[in-house]
């Protein structure tokens, strides 16, 4: 099977523990001869930890090396990045959320169409095996109520158990440029909003991780009927209705200096649940955990707790991609698809801003 030559760009912390060693460990289908960062040093830095041939630290210098992909890890926005990578031909793999504007979605989706390459979103909780047999009980349940709580200790917390190392910083102008460029797709997204927008755009655009989850099981909601944002703006609560009058109350608190990570999924039917436990990203070999509880034909209730397959969501995702590429598999996970997320999180924030409801006409999907 062929080796899929991918550049990274973007030596930072998710680099660093997760996506390198997955990519370096998948020898036999990925091959990694370059890696960039607007840093120097920083790009210096990982290439030798993980013996990469080579580091730039431009744009430009990657696209013009001899690969198939990128991974895009790096600071927001992306979007440029990846519109550049779809004009130079390669495959894009884009961390999560994708960007901040429908504008930039529809245009990196453009580029995409145009180049005929793979685009997919690094969603990796879609690929965790834990999720697929989520999905599976809940295809054909008539759920009535779905409840995500996402508590989130400071990633300091996380990166504490492994050699995150950062040398050197962006050059300032870089830096400064880059805080610009993001501004002003938050200004996209938001036109006159965008100054009550900007400030709670952290914890809004944080919810990526459980509204990716949520759309992939059970569709994309009709209305967004409330959101909360409190404790210094890092604190949520969203009221979320689907189409047969299901309510989802999506809740994410950071809790700065207790290490207590906790992420779940629960979907409940009159006589089913589903609970769907997460580990923290910055995490190595932690399994999901997965409860079905239900009442039988006979009205005997009962619990189970399948066995989840040793497999890391991040290494599916990779070996999802390069099936994409190698073998022309349909992509679980589109920056197509993308789109709707990021739209989802524009109203959230939307109906914090103007305490109102925000409709959508979204069919289940």
């Amino acid at each position: 099977m062929a080796r899929v030559r991918i550049g990274v760009l973007g030596c930072g912390a998710i680099a660093q523990v997760q996506h390198l060693p997955n990519l370096l460990a998948l020898d036999e289908k990925f091959a990694v001869p370059i890696v960039c960062d607007l840093s120097p040093d920083q790009a210096a830095y990982v290439a030798k930890r993980f013996a990469i041939p080579r580091h730039v630290s431009t744009l430009d210098d990657l696209l013009s090396a001899d690969i198939d992909a990128v991974l895009l890890c790096h600071a927001d926005p992306k979007s440029d990045a990846a519109i550049a990578a779809f004009a130079a031909g390669k495959h894009v793999l884009i961390e999560k959320p994708i960007c901040a504007s429908l504008q930039e979605a529809d245009a990196m989706i453009a580029a995409m169409h145009k180049a005929g390459t793979v685009g997919q979103a690094a969603y990796m909780k879609a690929y965790d095996p834990a999720f697929a047999l989520a999905k599976r009980e809940v295809e054909g349940l008539d759920y009535s109520f779905i409840q995500i709580n996402h508590l989130h200790p400071s990633n300091y917390l996380h990166l504490d158990h492994f050699n995150v190392q950062y040398a050197g910083s962006q050059r300032p102008a870089i830096a400064a440029q880059r805080q610009r460029a993001y501004r002003e797709t938050l200004r996209q997204a938001f036109g006159d909003l965008f100054a009550q927008a900007e400030p709670v755009c952290g914890i809004t655009y944080g919810l990526i991780h459980d509204l990716y989850s949520l759309r992939t099981m059970v569709g994309s909601p009709r209305a967004v009927i409330s959101t909360e944002i409190w404790k210094n703006n890092r604190s949520i609560t969203s009221v979320l209705e689907y189409a047969n009058g299901a309510r989802c109350v999506i809740s994410r608190v950071d809790l700065e200096k207790l290490w207590d990570f906790r992420e779940t999924l629960e979907i409940y039917g009159d006589d089913k649940r589903v609970l769907l436990t997460y580990p923290t990203g910055f995490s190595r070999r932690v399994l999901s955990t997965l409860t079905i509880q239900g009442i039988d034909e006979h009205g005997t209730s009962y619990r189970k707790e399948p066995a989840i397959p040793w497999e890391s969501a991040f290494t599916a995702e990779l070996r999802h991609f390069h099936a994409c590429i190698t073998e022309g598999v349909e992509c679980r996970t589109p920056i197509t698809e993308a789109r709707h997320d990021v739209e989802l999180i524009i109203d959230i924030t939307k109906s914090y801003i103007t305490g109102q409801s925000v409709e959508k006409n979204c069919e289940r999907q």
